[in-house]
């Protein structure tokens, strides 16, 4: 059975790998494993970023993902974004990120977080149910973004 906890700077190596294996999973993505590496880095180095959060299985990170900020000024509260979730392929379809969900939706009750936001790729339909049977709905906002 695996455990829910909050990531530490031992883990950033397995988190990086997550990241880059993601990116190419869903996007065919290949990214920089040295701007990851210190991408990750930088949130321990300023929490202020977010927080990443493991499943464990027999002492080996099986999962993350990061918390990341959004002030609600019509909640006077913030909202939580779910981001950069990835799960290792023999431990995907077991329950893990549903226990991940579930950990981290009670940490947000506790610490009267308005909600839980994430966004995901398209045609990333098998997340998209997951997502959806946990209770998510894909709201009446679309995401538009400008990268430099």
């Amino acid at each position: 059975m695996f455990e829910i906890r909050k990531a530490v700077p031992e883990d950033i190596s397995e988190i990086s790998g997550f990241q880059l294996k993601m990116a190419w999973e869903t996007e065919c993505l290949a990214l920089n494993s040295e701007t990851v590496m210190n991408g990750v880095k930088a949130v321990f180095d300023k929490p202020n970023r977010g927080q990443y959060w493991v499943a464990i299985d027999s002492n080996k990170v099986i999962a993350s993902l990061l918390i990341t900020y959004e002030w609600s000024d019509w909640r006077n509260t913030e909202v939580w974004w779910l981001q950069s979730v990835y799960v290792i392929p023999e431990f995907r379809k077991k329950g893990v990120f549903r226990k991940m969900y579930c950990h981290i939706k009670a940490e947000a009750e506790k610490q009267n977080i308005a909600g839980l936001r994430l966004y995901v790729e398209t045609n990333n339909v098998a997340a998209q149910k997951t997502y959806e049977a946990l209770g998510m709905k894909s709201e009446h906002y679309r995401l538009y973004e400008y990268f430099l």
